[in-house]
């Protein structure tokens, strides 16, 4: 995690994001952060599609965001995002019941992750169900 202050922004958290709203917010600061989302998976004659409350985009470009914001109050201003494509999710664990993926959420400047995350960043496995 890459820390509770980036540049001008402080009390940086980052949450799951559900249609256009945070949810499961962490501290920049915490040690780590995990978020869980049900995902449908349907394979059909156009091929792979997903759905869920947190996926985001067209057909054949979904996605879920990562977004990152600060909060004061109640409120949540978010300043960056990043996009975890589900093209990325490989084919053998497509049928299993849950899946892991982990994504360091600090850039190599040690700024928050955001824009793309590279497929080569993300480590997909099988998670206990």
């Amino acid at each position: 995690m890459p820390g509770s202050t980036f540049a001008e922004h402080i009390n940086v958290h980052v949450g799951l994001q559900v249609g256009s709203d945070p949810a499961g917010l962490v501290r920049g600061d915490s040690p780590d952060a995990s978020w869980e989302t049900d995902l449908k998976v349907l394979e059909g004659s156009e091929g792979v599609d997903y759905r869920g409350e947190a996926v985001q985009g067209r057909r054949g470009e979904r996605f879920v965001y990562l977004t990152w914001g600060t909060v004061e109050g109640d409120a949540f201003t978010m300043f960056r995002r990043a996009k975890v494509m589900l093209s990325d999710l490989p084919k053998t664990l497509r049928p299993r019941p849950k899946v892991v993926v982990d994504i360091p959420l600090t850039q190599e400047d040690g700024s928050p992750r955001c824009a793309r995350v590279p497929a080569n960043l993300m480590t997909w496995r099988e998670g206990s169900a």
